[in-house]
């Protein structure tokens, strides 16, 4: 699968989006390829912002991506339609980005540096001139969250989801993302007028 360079807006859970998604996945049941790439076109870019997002590493984002889709392929019989199509891609997104993680920093460990020294750290960005010193700044204020919180504030406020779709892809009960976005809008009251200061 190639990697596009025109992002795409990110997939939001609405009924006509949904029934578009299950048409795809059942022409993927019956091992249609130009479905599983119409997929493909249409999540790219959230799957790879949200992953990065998680990972804080663009090329674990980008391998990412593909894994992600792999897995939609082998598995579109095993999408039981408890949830809209969307949310089960960026559940498979957000275990892998966590698992990709956990890998890199067992890596980090081992040789004793930190791998996110030598990536290419660039936002992928719909328009890399648009509010740049905002994004900068919640760029690295949001890099200072723990990934589950990352996580709940990138789904929120940049992928539409809702609390209970939330639940669904991170796996856990509504209240702990209820929790993890209440600590995370705290940590980010606090760190982003310091940002902002020390960018003066």
């Amino acid at each position: 699968m190639h990697r596009q360079s025109q992002a795409e807006q990110p997939p939001q859970a609405q009924p006509f989006r949904n029934e578009t998604d299950l048409a795809l996945l059942e022409r993927i049941e019956q091992g249609d390829r130009a479905a599983l790439h119409e997929l493909y076109h249409s999540y790219q870019y959230a799957v790879l912002r949200f992953m990065q997002r998680i990972t804080k590493s663009l090329e674990l984002a980008q391998e990412g991506v593909n894994d992600v889709m792999l897995t939609v392929w082998r598995n579109s019989k095993s999408f039981g339609r408890r949830s809209s199509v969307s949310t089960w891609i960026m559940g498979i997104a957000y275990h892998k980005a966590l698992k990709a993680l956990a890998s890199k920093h067992r890596w980090s460990s081992r040789f004793g540096f930190h791998v996110e020294d030598f990536e290419d750290r660039r936002e992928a960005s719909v328009d890399p001139d648009e509010h740049r010193d905002l994004r900068d700044l919640l760029t690295k204020a949001l890099d200072d969250l723990p990934p589950a919180q990352r996580a709940v504030v990138d789904l929120t406020y940049f992928g539409g989801y809702s609390y209970e779709e939330i639940a669904a892809i991170m796996g856990c009960p509504v209240n702990t993302v209820k929790t993890r976005m209440f600590h995370a809008r705290a940590k980010l009251r606090t760190a982003m007028p310091t940002l902002a200061n020390d960018e003066r």
